[in-house]
């Protein structure tokens, strides 16, 4: 009966959390789950990134460093304005953006909060211009604005960690909470071995990256050329029922669902 008792306690506990931890995404409105204080992420992140750039050299092409951090700095002073202009700027608090570019054959990218973002050298290729890359770090920037990574970190802990606080689970399982972390935001270039995003979440950051995108002045149509160039290089892919990712076809119609409402957000 006791342990019977505190199975449903624990229960109880969890449902709680549950019901008292869900916020909502911007734009999407979508109710999400969100355990893990931000300001604890922001400090993780950031102690992640300095390794992370530690190990993996910066590119030293100057003119495609430097587009990337123009475009970069355009949709985030475009996301800045946006927040505070719908008094949600405590969802990017402790945020202060920068964008590198790196030496990495890998055609990836990601954005941890804090605002720090990485594209690989791997990603111009198929992102070749300012518009096309412009497509990539909206989404990425999106999926931090979002949480994403939060909302990952926060069902991995209640599903690995048994939903131990974040400062337990740092001082009674480094390793195993670090490696969360980077799975979360898929901090490395073993493709492999970081968990990807959900089929919800890369449609929710299509979702908002485009609006982001439109307001920072990019045009959010060329969304479909970069998806159906990232499609031609991609190789084989399995079906989407096997995979978190929504497949090629299906995403670029979901991106012409999304782009009537993002081209009203469209400053040429």
């Amino acid at each position: 009966m006791k342990n019977l008792n505190s199975k449903i306690a624990i229960i109880l506990f969890l449902t709680i959390l549950l019901v008292t931890s869900c916020m909502r995404v911007p734009i999407s409105g979508r109710k999400q789950l969100s355990l893990l204080p931000e300001s604890n992420m922001v400090s993780m992140a950031l102690t992640s990134y300095e390794e992370f750039l530690n190990e993996h050299p910066l590119s030293k092409d100057l003119r495609k460093t430097n587009i990337v951090k123009d475009v970069g700095s355009d949709i985030a002073n475009a996301v800045n304005l946006f927040m505070k202009e719908k008094n949600m700027e405590d969802r990017i608090a402790g945020y202060e953006w920068e964008f590198n570019l790196v030496e990495e054959n890998t055609p990836n990218a990601w954005c941890m909060p804090g605002g720090k973002v990485v594209v690989y050298s791997g990603l111009l290729p198929i992102a070749s211009n300012d518009q096309l890359l412009a497509v990539v770090i909206g989404h990425e920037i999106a999926h931090a604005v979002a949480r994403h990574g939060n909302e990952r970190m926060s069902q991995g802990m209640l599903l690995q960690l048994g939903g131990i606080a974040l400062d337990v689970a740092l001082n009674e399982k480094p390793d195993e909470t670090r490696l969360l972390f980077q799975q979360a935001y898929g901090i490395t270039s073993q493709l492999a071995v970081a968990l990807p995003y959900s089929r919800m979440h890369e449609t929710e950051a299509d979702q908002l990256g485009l609006i982001f995108i439109a307001m920072a002045g990019y045009n959010p149509e060329v969304a479909v050329e970069f998806w159906q160039r990232m499609s031609s290089a991609g190789g084989n892919k399995p079906p989407e029922f096997l995979s978190t990712h929504p497949n090629d076809e299906t995403r670029i119609n979901n991106i012409k669902g999304f782009l009537p409402e993002a081209m009203k957000y469209y400053k040429k």
